[in-house]
């Protein structure tokens, strides 16, 4: 991804937590344990979408 879209996805990320992680990473683990963390408590979905928005091999350009 280039530096525009991983800007984007942050926002997203902010705004809406799993929705995020989907783009980033896709239908998996990930994305269900960030919406459980977003539903009992927004903040720990946020910092968990930011840090799998921020980390995933994904966000490299092929």
């Amino acid at each position: 991804m280039s530096t525009a879209s991983t800007l984007l996805n942050a926002i997203i990320a902010i705004i809406l937590p799993p929705l995020a992680v989907f783009i980033a990473d896709g239908l998996g683990g990930t994305f269900f344990i960030d919406i459980l963390l977003t539903i009992f408590a927004w903040i720990p979905g946020v910092l968990f979408a930011l840090y799998i928005v921020f980390s995933r091999k994904s966000n490299t350009q092929v």
